[in-house]
C-alpha cells in the first residue's frame, strides 16, 4: 500500500525549509521505495489544510531545492488562539483540518514551524491524527531542542549587518543600534551581538536600565572610543516596563507614540549623552536567502529523522537536537513552552567577561 505523507510549512519563513522538505522526501523514498510513497504538498500552512489546498508532488520537485530559501509550499500565519474559534465565516477549522486529512487519505502529517505551529500540531495529535513536527524558527526558542533550523543562517546575516555598522559608526563617531528580530527570546541577538562585537546587547530576558546603557556609552567615549554598537532585540524592554504586563506595555508605548523599543533607546541615548544615535533594522532580511551550510546539514538531518519516525510509526512527536544527537520529543511535552535565554547562561557570562553591557 502506498503511504501518503502530508507536509506543510507554517508561520514565518526561514532558510532551511526546502532543505528539510527535500530531506524528508528523499529519506522516505529510500526507506519505503519511491513507488511506495506519495508526498502530498499542502499550500500555505494550516490555512491550506483547513481549505484542502493539497496536491500530489512529483519526485522531481525535491531536486535542486537544498540551497533554495523560503518554502516551495508557501506559508501563512494561522494564529493558534483562533484555531478553535468559529468566526463570522462559520468555519470549524479543526473539523476542516481533520476532514482534509481524511479526504487526502493521509497516513501522517509533517508540520514545519515554530511555537504556534507546534501548538496546533499537538492539538491535531490530540484529535487522533498522526502528526510529526519539525522545529523551524530564526528565534531558536522552541523548547526541548538545542537548535532550530534557520537560526544559524539568521545569526550569520545579523552578524554581517553588525559588522558593517562598525566602519560607518567609527567614521561618523556615532552610536548605531541594530534592531534584531526576537520578540520574546533573545537568542538571535545574543549570538549575533557576540559574534559581531557589539558593545551593548539588550534582550527581553534581561530588562535594561537606560542610565546604565548610557553610562556604558560614555565610558567608551571617555576611554577614547568614539563610537558604540548596540545589538537590540525587537522585544527588549526596560526595568520599568518589566513591572507591566505585555498588554500594558503595548498600551503605554502606543500612548507615547513609540514605534519600536530601539527607536526609543536611540532617542534616549542621544538626549542623555549628546552623541548622535541612529537605528538600523535588517528586518526580514534575516529570514531570507539561501541557508548556511550548517542549516543545510541540520535541516537534512531533521528531515531524515522524521522519515525514521514515520517508518517506526512514532507519531505525536517533534524532531530535536539535544547534546549533539538528533532525537525527538513528545509534542505534548514541548507545545506551548518557550525556550528563553537564562540571564545566567554561559553565553551571557562570556559576553559580560568581555566587557559587554546588558544594561543591568
Amino acid at each position: 500500500m502506498k503511504r501518503r505523507i502530508g507536509i506543510l510549512t507554517s508561520g514565518g519563513d526561514c532558510p532551511g525549509l526546502n532543505a528539510t522538505i527535500r530531506g524528508v522526501a528523499k529519506a522516505c523514498f529510500e526507506c519505503f521505495g519511491q513507488n511506495n510513497v506519495q508526498i502530498v504538498g499542502i499550500s500555505n500552512g494550516y490555512y491550506g489544510l483547513i481549505n484542502n489546498m493539497c496536491r500530489d508532488m512529483a519526485p522531481s520537485e525535491f531536486s535542486g531545492i537544498l540551497t533554495r530559501g523560503g518554502t516551495i509550499l508557501g506559508t501563512k500565519r494561522q494564529p493558534f488562539k483562533m484555531m478553535t474559534v468559529i468566526g463570522e465565516d462559520n468555519v470549524d477549522k479543526v473539523k476542516n483540518m481533520k476532514d482534509t486529512y481524511r479526504k487526502q487519505k493521509l497516513d501522517c502529517l509533517l508540520t514545519l514551524g515554530g511555537n504556534g505551529t507546534h501548538k496546533t500540531s499537538q492539538l491535531l495529535a490530540s484529535e487522533g491524527l498522526n502528526v510529526i513536527g519539525l522545529p523551524k524558527t530564526i528565534d531558536n526558542d522552541i523548547y526541548g531542542t538545542d537548535v532550530t533550523f534557520g537560526f544559524h543562517t539568521a545569526v550569520d546575516i545579523a552578524t554581517d549587518a553588525i559588522d558593517r555598522l562598525h566602519t560607518t559608526a567609527a567614521s561618523h563617531s556615532r552610536i548605531l543600534l541594530c534592531e534584531i528580530m526576537g520578540n520574546k527570546a533573545g537568542w538571535l541577538t545574543l549570538y549575533s551581538g557576540i559574534a559581531g562585537g557589539a558593545d551593548i546587547i539588550l534582550i527581553p530576558e534581561i530588562p535594561y536600565d537606560i542610565d546604565i546603557v548610557c553610562e556604558s556609552v560614555m565610558k567608551r567615549n571617555e576611554s577614547g572610543k568614539n563610537f558604540s554598537i548596540l545589538a537590540v532585540a525587537e522585544g527588549a524592554y526596560d526595568i520599568e516596563e518589566a513591572k507591566l504586563k505585555k498588554k500594558e506595555r503595548a498600551k503605554l508605548r502606543a500612548e507615547k507614540g513609540i514605534v519600536t523599543a530601539t527607536s526609543r533607546i536611540a532617542a534616549q541615548i542621544q538626549q542623555k549623552t549628546g552623541i548622535e544615535a541612529r537605528v538600523c533594522v535588517p528586518g526580514h532580511m534575516l529570514r531570507g536567502g539561501s541557508p548556511s551550510a550548517y542549516d543545510r546539514m541540520l535541516a537534512t538531518q531533521f528531515g531524515v529523522h522524521a522519515a525514521k519516525l514515520i517508518l517506526q510509526e512514532k507519531y505525536g512527536r517533534t524532531v530535536a537536537k539535544v547534546g549533539g544527537e538528533i532525537t525527538s520529543n513528545k509534542l505534548a511535552d514541548i507545545a506551548g513552552k518557550t525556550k528563553f535565554v537564562d540571564p545566567k547562561d554561559q553565553l551571557v557570562s562570556t559576553a559580560k567577561n568581555l566587557g559587554v553591557s546588558f544594561g543591568d
